[in-house]
């Protein structure tokens, strides 16, 4: 099994759909030219985005959380621009892109380091 290149991943996506919405580049900017997080096809990646859809945990009764008996009512379900992540908390998001990769390939999901420098 060998890496996949940016040069496969921007083929795959064009001729089989692999990744819908596609940026065949590295997105920097907005159209008004405010920079963003980057996103697209990076050396050997993709960089994704997240969705305006969060499960903000929280845990305001202090229960004991459970890995194999997770509470779902531990969520709370937010739709908007920006998500804060309240203390001793986490959310889980969703990405703009869908995915469909092929089942000879493995994909490995990585943290951004923009992000891991914001501590987050």
């Amino acid at each position: 099994m060998s890496i996949k290149s940016d040069q496969w991943i921007r083929r795959m996506a064009e001729k089989e759909r692999m990744i819908e919405p596609f940026e065949s580049g590295q997105v920097r900017q907005n159209a008004a030219g405010g920079r963003l997080i980057s996103y697209g096809t990076s050396s050997y990646g993709y960089d994704v985005r997240c969705a305006d859809e969060f499960k903000i945990f929280t845990n305001i009764n202090s229960a004991i959380v459970d890995p194999k008996n997770f509470d779902r009512n531990s969520f709370v379900d937010f739709k908007g621009p920006v998500c804060i992540i309240p203390p001793n908390s986490f959310c889980l998001a969703r990405t703009v892109e869908y995915f469909r990769i092929p089942r000879r390939v493995l994909t490995i999901c990585v943290g951004k380091s923009t992000y891991a420098r914001c501590g987050i």
